[in-house]
């Protein structure tokens, strides 16, 4: 193995492709190409198709279109007699068994394939791709690159136990002589994934002393966020270079002149707020829409959203409603109109206790000798609901839901109401964490006003009404969930770590009975390690304990 410096001048592209759309993927390419001198410039895991295309996969048009993408690149590549192009794309098997395609990186030189290296650990892609058959270094540069895609490199059993395979990828390319490793992404963020990504990479480099780069996506797609951090750590683990996090970035590194950098990790809140402006902004940019509209009902979670959505897509873009109704306490309105004021949104009042009375008068002889209950409460969601629907129908508005994990959590919402909407912004938020990310919001000026950050959270459906009249206390809510939902505990080992028995079996019977909820949900941004939707796929029709 060669331990001196290596000669190299490589182009991170840290860039946020649109899942399907090759072309355009491949116009990124060509520009990032053309704005740099470089041996070797290296593109995210999946670049030409997106990530992640999901049943993209199966279309046999798609896969074509994905080989004639290669094919131009390979003939533009001769522009460029001396770079080196690695990029993630799609591959056929070329076998008459398995899935059929490979996920693979391909470094492409004037006009030649140099290699192809397909993914090895596939975790929940081995519904469309299969295993890589084998694990290569090649020759570049003077160097022996031994390149992988993403979870090829989390083997590391210190930081993943449960996940260790059999055999590692790094450690074969080790093995066969790699001058350099390298690693292309898509790896999604979450709370802390920062700092698990570089203890990872680091550990690679000091067990075989070989310099690392890995290259992430960024961008959001549907549900998913990447935050980039794409960086390069020298052979003797000392941090040399670090893109920013959720923002597109082209930076060329001599391997021969970097210096040490520490590693300092992003406040975690201050990630979540621009993991979910991000997330916002790509999923409306990407899906064709120009303009939100969301509830303004002067709690704290639509207070946070809209001023999320107006720093995704600026407050001219973003229309807030107060829908009041005979419940509604005076700061519903008032809170919701000094929050338009401070965010620079347009605000329309839309009363609706006319509507609530004729659903009540309409309902009356098929309610008598009913009790007033929940079904009450939820009308007055749904009519709220309905008419943010009918301004996004009228005038081409995304409705952004608010509602937080939580709340979506034990079924605190309204199917057909609060839970309508294109996009679901906290839904993967806990209740503790909104009150931080309007802390965060808050921090250089009061554009959330004090009142709505002050006040006791409450529905307002029914008099005097609040959420701790149902709920537990978020913050006791928040640790059984973050135990049950996102680390598995069960009720015995919840209430082992002194959390009362009877308090934790409510929660656990509320996160069980309201699956059902949750897959009506709207698309939720993920910054958890368990997101509802993408990240947690429990059965609705099953007979469990919890």
């Amino acid at each position: 193995m060669k331990y001196y410096i290596i000669e190299m001048k490589i182009t991170i592209a840290q860039m946020d492709p649109v899942v399907g759309d090759l072309e355009g993927n491949l116009l990124k390419m060509k520009e990032a190409l053309s704005k740099n001198v470089s041996d070797l410039v290296i593109f995210p895991e999946l670049f030409l198709a997106g990530y992640p295309p999901r049943d993209l996969l199966e279309r046999r048009e798609f896969i074509k279109k994905t080989q004639d993408a290669l094919q131009k690149i390979i003939k533009f590549s001769t522009g460029y007699p001396k770079k080196g192009i690695l990029f993630g794309t799609v591959l056929p098997t070329e076998k008459d068994y398995g899935k059929g395609l490979y996920n693979s990186a391909v470094l492409v030189c004037n006009g030649k394939v140099l290699i192809e290296q397909h993914k090895s650990r596939l975790s929940d892609e081995a519904r469309y791709f299969d295993p890589a058959p084998e694990i290569n270094t090649v020759s570049f540069k003077d160097e022996v690159l031994g390149i992988s895609i993403c979870e090829d490199a989390w083997n590391i059993p210190e930081l993943w136990p449960k996940r260790n395979y059999r055999s590692d990828p790094i450690e074969i390319l080790a093995q066969k002589g790699a001058t350099l490793f390298i690693n292309i992404s898509a790896s999604p963020f979450f709370v802390g994934k920062e700092e698990i990504r570089f203890k990872l990479i680091r550990n690679h480099v000091l067990k075989h002393r070989v310099p690392f780069i890995f290259v992430n996506q960024v961008g959001g797609n549907d549900e998913l966020i990447f935050d980039g951090r794409s960086m390069y750590i020298d052979r003797n683990g000392n941090l040399i270079e670090i893109l920013p996090s959720f923002e597109e970035d082209l930076q060329t590194i001599d391997l021969t002149t970097g210096k040490p950098i520490p590693f300092a990790p992003e406040d975690e809140i201050a990630s979540v707020y621009k993991a979910l402006v991000l997330g916002t902004k790509d999923y409306m940019k990407k899906c064709g829409f120009e303009k939100a509209v969301l509830g303004l009902s002067g709690g704290i979670d639509s207070a946070v959203t809209c001023c999320l959505a107006v720093e995704a897509i600026g407050s001219e873009n973003v229309l807030g409603v107060s829908m009041p109704s005979l419940y509604s306490s005076e700061g519903s309105v008032k809170d919701s109109k000094k929050l338009a004021e401070n965010s620079g949104i347009e605000f329309k009042v839309i009363p609706i206790s006319s509507v609530f009375s004729s659903y009540l008068e309409i309902l009356k002889e098929h309610f008598e000798g009913k009790k007033t209950d929940v079904t009450e409460e939820n009308i007055q969601a749904r009519i709220r609901g309905n008419i943010l629907m009918a301004l996004s129908n009228k005038f081409g508005y995304l409705v952004l839901s608010s509602g937080n994990k939580s709340e979506l959590a034990v079924g605190y919402c309204t199917l057909y109401g609060d839970m309508s909407g294109g996009l679901s912004v906290l839904s993967d938020v806990p209740k503790t964490m909104v009150y931080e990310l309007a802390q965060c919001i808050n921090k250089n000026s009061e554009i959330i006003p004090k009142e709505i950050i002050e006040k006791p959270p409450s529905a307002e459906l029914k008099p005097d009404q609040l959420d701790q009249d149902t709920l537990p206390p978020y913050d006791i809510l928040d640790q059984i969930l973050r135990l049950h939902v996102d680390e598995g505990y069960s009720l015995k080992e919840i209430a082992s770590k002194g959390f009362d028995t009877e308090t934790a079996q409510w929660v656990l019977n509320a996160v069980k009975k309201n699956e059902y909820k949750r897959k009506q949900a709207a698309p939720g941004l993920k910054v958890t390690t368990k997101a509802f939707g993408v990240g947690r796929r429990m059965p609705i029709a099953a007979k469990y304990d919890v």
